[in-house]
């Protein structure tokens, strides 16, 4: 009987490089597969059902919620998106690893249902850096940012509750320590929430 997988989750404000770790880490950990969410927004071009999401309707999702269907779900620009969990459910008990990119108010929803779950913050050097990045990027407007940065601040007030904390200050080194988490190797515990958030609190 195989091994069964771990569930792992990674959260971090818009902005934090987290798609460029996680790629970066994916690259190195070939056991480790994306989860596969649930939602209600209209499919893209290049998109493809079952891949990129399962597209559904609005009764359809609120039918999965009802049913218990869903390990989490949020409700974000008047679309809804979830985590179904019985496929979720069937790549774990196959051995695969499973990763989920989700906020945190989804995150600490599988925190509570599924407490074996390990729970990573990908977090700025700081506030100011945060900034630094968003405004580079150019695609977002100015009274955006302002929000986004308002809502990384919550983010990061809930940083304490997940195991891990992993302050992307460089790629190599964010996406050296999640691999260390992964394998659970000793230098692991230096990024223990326990540990890193007394430093990220200096440092936002």
């Amino acid at each position: 009987m195989a091994e069964k997988g771990k569930l792992i989750v990674i959260s971090g404000p818009s902005g934090v490089g987290k798609s460029t770790v996680i790629n970066g880490v994916m690259r190195e950990y070939p056991n480790l597969h994306f989860s596969v969410s649930a939602t209600t927004r209209p499919i893209r071009p290049g998109e493809t059902d079952g891949v990129n999401y399962f597209f559904v309707s609005r009764e359809r999702f609120d039918e999965m919620l009802a049913n218990g269907e869903l390990l989490e779900h949020v409700e974000y620009v008047s679309n809804c998106y979830g985590t179904p969990e019985a496929p979720l459910q069937a790549s774990l008990d196959a051995g695969e690893d499973i990763l989920l990119d989700i906020e945190p108010v989804g995150a600490l929803n599988v925190r509570r249902k599924r407490p074996d779950a390990t729970l990573i913050f990908l977090a700025p050097p700081s506030l100011r850096s945060l900034r630094e990045r968003l405004v580079g990027r150019g695609d977002t407007a100015p009274e955006l940012i302002e929000d986004r940065l308002a809502r990384a601040r919550w983010e990061l007030e809930q940083a304490e509750k997940y195991d891990y904390i992993v302050i992307n200050d460089e790629v190599t080194n964010a996406v050296g320590e999640i691999l260390s988490i992964l394998r659970g190797e000793p230098n692991a515990e230096h990024c223990r929430a326990a540990l890193r958030s007394a430093i990220l609190k200096e440092e936002t």
